[in-house]
């Protein structure tokens, strides 16, 4: 039987990464990895070196986080960030124009600010420290540590990633592996009244290389894949892996950034941790990777929403991101770019200048 005949469309297949690394392995879990990224774009990920003791350790923080007070969590609000880091509470992020049930801190590479001078690209006030809570260095060391790990984690998956399709796996480092535009969500999803039918978060595509999410056993991820909703439940110690925007403008389309969505759940609060990597903000437009022919020739261009159109800058289309979904950051440090912003276009407010 053929090793890609072994999936499942009903449930997203499972890859265990330490096979790249192995010779007799390498071939077959390319090929597999090949096929997940054109046909599914999401799938689990094994094999890649965090026990369960370092993922209970950072899903114990994320909870800890969570029950902090109030008060306490605003404090390091998100509208207090120009870079769109620190807290979102209930309700303040919005996609498809509609508000997410969850709450979660926005976390990055601890930079400085780039001093913004008018007429530079607004881009550049991507990068800028974080928002951390007072008097807990721990979860400031806990968190940074996974980013660390993560990144490495991401790298390494993009290395297998351009050898499955036939490519220098280094190809993409000159992007990302050197101070890649990164960021880590922390989620709480609280459980909603069972006749509530509110989105944890809207049906959606990431703007980035690469996600690795971190869940728990709560379940309520779904993908859409073969034109239907498909359930992605918890297993433990994986990690749910998608392709995003960012790889499928490099490959031309060939790679495929699919659509998922988290429904509120109704009877316990889910908890997530996701990580996003991106090429350095620095990097400029997307370049389309010059694929095998027989590659080459089914890339027909990557898909396209006309309410919110793909940029090649990776800058301005994380940016476009940014400015949708957090309209309190946008309204008080970007009052211009705001004031486009058309809500019967689905939030579109970003038309490149």
């Amino acid at each position: 039987m053929n090793a890609i005949d072994e999936f499942d469309a009903n449930r997203l297949p499972i890859l265990d990464i330490s096979q790249f690394y192995d010779l007799e392995k390498r071939k077959d879990f390319l090929n597999k990895l090949q096929y997940l990224a054109r046909n599914y774009g999401f799938f689990y990920l094994v094999g890649h070196g965090l026990n369960l003791s370092r993922i209970n350790e950072i899903k114990k923080y994320t909870h800890q986080f969570f029950k902090l007070d109030q008060k306490e969590k605003e404090a390091i609000s998100i509208e207090n960030s120009p870079h769109f880091r620190g807290y979102t509470k209930l309700n303040g992020e919005n996609t498809q124009n509609i508000p997410d049930a969850r709450e979660q801190i926005d976390i990055g590479p601890e930079r400085q600010a780039i001093r913004f001078i008018k007429g530079e690209p607004i881009w550049t006030r991507l990068q800028g420290p974080n928002q951390w809570p007072n008097q807990w260095p721990e979860f400031k060391e806990v968190i940074e540590s996974w980013l660390k790990d993560s990144r490495t984690i991401s790298i390494d998956l993009l290395h297998a990633f351009m050898s499955a399709l036939g490519l220098k796996e280094t190809i993409l480092d000159e992007f990302v592996a050197h101070s890649p535009n990164e960021s880590l969500k922390l989620i709480h999803y609280p459980k909603v009244d069972i006749q509530n039918s509110s989105q944890g978060v809207g049906a959606h595509k990431d703007t980035n290389l690469l996600t690795l999410l971190l869940q728990d056993e709560i379940g309520g991820l779904q993908v859409f894949i073969h034109d239907k909703w498909i359930d992605v439940p918890y297993i433990e110690g994986a990690f749910v892996v998608n392709v995003g925007e960012t790889l499928e403008l490099a490959t031309n389309g060939y790679l495929v950034a699919n659509t998922h969505r988290v429904v509120s759940p109704k009877y316990k609060d889910r908890y997530s941790i996701a990580y996003f990597i991106s090429p350095n903000i620095f990097a400029g437009d997307v370049p389309v990777l010059n694929l095998p022919e027989h590659l080459k020739a089914l890339a027909k261009g990557p898909t396209s929403d006309p309410n919110n159109p793909l940029l090649r800058n990776v800058a301005e289309n994380n940016m476009k991101s940014r400015f949708r979904s957090h309209l309190g950051v946008t309204k008080k440090f970007y009052p211009e770019i705001y004031n486009q912003l058309n809500p019967k276009k689905n939030g579109e407010l970003y038309e490149k200048q």
